[in-house]
């Protein structure tokens, strides 16, 4: 046992043109918890997402994971990208897709071998893809095409995982499958953060919540955080869509 988070934010600050997007954004994740990102459009959910990954640079504060700073430990973080961020008419199937999870352990010049290839499609058949193996990655539904990245993240076998809107613009099926997994990852002691659009599934779907509006308005278990009073400090004045999205809050 630790005695450290899994992943510690401290003094976090990312501006653009020098305009704040994130201020002085503190935060420690648990262990082995399933967290949400939610906040509303512009709140910087995914900016958070990508100062902690070190794929922009903040303004100022420090991130460590497992204690941690993320080039120390990069192997052991995994990134599902938002699926409208990726090129999808890259010519590649989904087998190959799920194989560049390995790339980090393997280098530059060893191809990945049978027992890679395997450990790919055991990977596929977790999110329910190892039928679509041979099939082009352009060809797939949005669903699909998510899964396929969830593939290649659990390809990379990390302790911990960042999510950006894995349940966005995908079908019911795909949003089980997804679920599952992370709730399956989950009881293996990974820890899982995933950026998070809908208010009415977070009770459902995670034991801990991040509430974010340029600032950290909240965090912590889910039963704590989720009030009426948080909500109405995260997303303004729209205290009558909250109250129809939130029910049993107090």
């Amino acid at each position: 046992m630790t005695n450290f988070p899994a992943i510690k934010v401290q003094d976090l600050t990312v501006a653009y043109h020098e305009k704040p997007v994130l201020w002085d954004i503190d935060l420690s994740i648990d262990s082995g918890k399933l967290t949400a990102i939610v906040g509303p459009n512009g709140a910087g959910k995914t900016t958070l997402i990508h100062a902690m990954l070190g794929l922009i640079k903040p303004a100022a504060g420090s991130v460590l994971f497992n204690n941690m700073s993320i080039n120390q430990c990069r192997s052991s973080v995994g990134f599902v990208p938002q699926r409208t961020s990726v090129d999808w008419d890259f010519p590649t199937n989904a087998l190959d897709v799920v194989l560049m999870g390995c790339y980090g352990r393997l280098g530059l010049f060893r191809r990945p071998s049978d027992s890679h290839r395997q450990q790919a499609l055991d990977c596929l058949d977790q999110v329910g893809m190892k039928e679509f193996a041979s099939q082009q990655i352009n060809e797939l539904s949005g669903g699909q095409q998510q899964r396929v990245f969830l593939a290649r993240a659990l390809m990379q076998d990390s302790d911990i995982y960042c999510l950006d809107e894995p349940f966005v613009g995908v079908d019911a099926a795909s949003e089980k499958s997804i679920l599952n997994v992370l709730k399956k990852c989950r009881r293996q002691g990974k820890t899982m953060l995933v950026v998070h659009h809908s208010l009415q599934t977070v009770s459902d779907y995670f034991d801990d919540v991040v509430l974010l509006n340029v600032r950290c308005i909240a965090h912590g278990p889910v039963s704590k955080v989720m009030t009426k009073k948080n909500l109405r400090a995260t997303y303004g004045g729209r205290g009558a869509l909250i109250d129809q999205a939130i029910h049993g809050v107090s």
